[in-house]
């Protein structure tokens, strides 16, 4: 118990904790965006895939209540940690002048806090589905395709043909990579895997991995704004 109490309560703890809840998260990202690649595959790619998470819900549902457990976490650290360190200088700088930082790691909590605030509208978009979000008029609910499993490919097309709701998608992902451009990167300065002789090398694989997730997510909007992926005729 010491030892849990330790790592709650000391500041190198709660940067473990940060490491390791974002580090979990980031192969959630990873593997989301594996998932929903599929649509460029065709509805019964991706409703297959769909069909088979929400079929096994003794899956789904103990991996859904881990990843909530791990962004409270993460966001709990983050606040913490941020609080700590504006007490330990309650003075701000005559004129700061930041010197070897990036934008990114200088808004880390205020990107932090927006990317929350997107995850809880794409839960409520398309996973809750609820009505008065999706902009359509239309219940997701109620798609479903000639196999009776509901019609994610549908769904989604449906739902980015918004320019209004790909747009805040858009602006939700960059802001997500801008902080996977430096979380990933000082996840390992946080565990102690990151020295001078690798760290430039990890702070490059960092943003230009975040570039690519970027392109990955915005690729499905874009790709249905413009109409290279259309919704099946019925």
């Amino acid at each position: 118990m010491n030892i849990v109490s330790n790592i709650f309560s000391s500041s190198l703890g709660k940067k473990y904790i940060m490491a390791v809840t974002g580090f979990v998260m980031f192969l959630f990202v990873l593997g989301h965006l594996a998932g929903n690649l599929q649509i460029f595959l065709g509805a019964e790619a991706i409703n297959r895939y769909g069909h088979f998470l929400q079929s096994n819900p003794e899956l789904i549902w103990p991996a859904r209540i881990f990843l909530l457990l791990m962004l409270v976490l993460h966001v709990w650290s983050a606040v913490k940690l941020s609080a700590e360190n504006k007490a330990a200088r309650p003075i701000a700088y005559g004129a700061w002048q930041p010197v070897g930082s990036t934008y990114a790691s200088r808004t880390m909590l205020m990107s932090g806090i927006i990317v929350f605030v997107f995850i809880v509208y794409h839960l409520l978009h398309f996973t809750v589905q609820v009505k008065y979000v999706n902009l359509t008029g239309e219940s997701f609910i109620d798609y479903t395709d000639p196999q009776k499993r509901h019609d994610i490919y549908r769904m989604m097309v449906a739902g980015f043909s918004n320019i209004w709701v790909s747009g805040f998608y858009i602006l939700g992902m960059a802001l997500l990579c801008l902080h996977l451009s430096h979380g990933t990167s000082s996840m390992f300065q946080s565990i102690g895997w990151k020295s001078p002789a690798y760290g430039p090398f990890l702070d490059k694989a960092s943003r230009w991995l975040a570039v690519a997730i970027f392109a990955g997510y915005t690729s499905i909007p874009v790709a249905i704004l413009l109409g290279f992926v259309k919704e099946v005729p019925r």
